[in-house]
């Protein structure tokens, strides 16, 4: 909910919707992310990790196909929107450590 408010072009209709978004978000990462870092492993090392950023941005246009309620305007959004999460992300990390 907070992307949505922060990048104009992210788009979630309810708090129900934000939970179905993460949800698919999650098993997307769980599952197609690590597989596509494998494929994409000398490109990831040729730009020592950034590419890591598109991978994230294609992911969350995937999740916007699947699930109703959300929409992303394109591609830059996607990106910005990720590297928004991967902040939250970052600093969730960073207060929940011991």
């Amino acid at each position: 909910m907070a992307v949505a408010y922060l990048v104009p072009g992210f788009h979630v209709d309810s708090f129900y919707t934000a939970i179905i978004v993460a949800l698919v978000l999650g098993i997307v990462n769980a599952i197609i992310k690590p597989v596509i870092i494998i494929l994409t492993l000398p490109i990831t090392i040729l730009t020592l990790g950034l590419f890591t950023f598109i991978i994230n941005a294609g992911l969350i246009l995937l999740v916007s196909t699947v699930v109703k309620g959300f929409t992303v305007d394109g591609f830059v959004t996607a990106l910005i929107g990720g590297a928004i999460l991967w902040v939250f992300s970052w600093i969730t990390s960073a207060l929940t450590k011991k």
